[in-house]
């Protein structure tokens, strides 16, 4: 492959981000491998066995999973396997060696960053859209800290005080990428009862739901609400985050949320089933513009000022 090769130039943009992007670099490195590898007539099971590998080794590789990228010895072993083209495999281990520079979020301890939290906040700092929607809770990226500590105080009653600001701090810190100029596109569905479920105290509700209505102006976000009326909405029964990249070299990929683990779904027919359920979803809940009126009325009405 030479050096005008397509792939190779749609991966060249990708070193050049001024902040690591671990998680995407990852992925990229597992797409980019598995491509060349069907490119060259092998099967995942051939490829692993030729080189002494477990099929299971090599499916994390190409998945793009784990908590650090493979080692720059197996990735060259594979592509010297598949005989790729010089230029295509020194962008790729370009983009290996960035994926070992470590995100913000990773700083954090593995009590507040278990691997799956560390993946999904990773997948959200890269992507170019993020749909979510919440039954429970105001979505994560649109909290304030008040309401974001009354969260983590009900999740988890018997945290210390210290932990419990970790987790805020976590959380705000977060928010920041909806700040960024390059920040992604979040569309926020949320049933109204989220509206209505006092966390933190009245006040605290009345600066969350100010908080989203500013929010809800801002060009890069969307924000949406079932109302209680509505009876056949076709509602997930659990949150459900949903994220696009740019480019057509990532897939699609579903976040769904458990209390201490979470589940990834990358399959295109499984997200293609949620990515329907959502806009249905959409369908069925106010317009935007009706939403930001319901946030106001709610605010004003429930949580009139002192």
């Amino acid at each position: 492959m030479s050096a005008d090769s397509p792939r190779a130039s749609r991966l060249e943009p990708y070193l050049n981000r001024a902040e690591p992007a671990p998680t995407l670099l990852k992925m990229l490195v597992g797409v980019q491998l598995a491509g060349i590898r069907e490119d060259a007539g092998l099967a995942q099971e051939q490829a692993a066995r030729t080189l002494g590998f477990s099929p299971a080794k090599l499916s994390r590789i190409e998945a793009g999973k784990g908590r650090r990228p493979p080692t720059e010895a197996d990735v060259r072993a594979l592509l010297e396997l598949y005989g790729t083209d010089e230029y295509e495999a020194s962008v790729l281990l370009q983009l290996l060696r960035r994926a070992g520079e470590p995100g913000w979020w990773q700083r954090y301890d593995k009590r507040l960053m278990p691997e799956w939290f560390d993946r999904l906040v990773g997948l959200q700092e890269a992507a170019t859209a993020i749909r979510t929607f919440e039954i429970q809770y105001v979505p994560g990226l649109l909290q304030i800290p008040e309401y974001t500590r009354a969260v983590v105080q009900r999740g988890l009653p018997t945290a210390s005080a210290r932990e419990v600001e970790r987790r805020v701090e976590l959380r705000t810190r977060r928010r920041e990428l909806l700040d960024r100029p390059d920040a992604p596109q979040v569309w926020a569905v949320v049933d109204e009862s989220v509206l209505l479920r006092v966390l933190g105290s009245r006040e605290v509700m009345r600066e969350q739901l100010a908080h989203l209505v500013a929010m809800a102006r801002r060009p890069n976000v969307t924000v949406q609400v079932v109302p209680l009326d509505v009876t056949h909405a076709s509602a997930p029964a659990i949150p459900v985050t949903y994220l696009r990249f740019g480019g057509s070299d990532l897939p699609d990929v579903v976040y769904l949320e458990q209390i201490r683990s979470a589940t990834f779904l990358e399959d295109r027919d499984e997200t293609e089933e949620y990515r329907v359920s959502l806009d249905r979803l959409a369908d069925e809940a106010l317009d935007p513009r009706e939403s930001l009126a319901l946030l106001r009325e709610t605010m004003e009405r429930r949580y009139p000022a002192p």
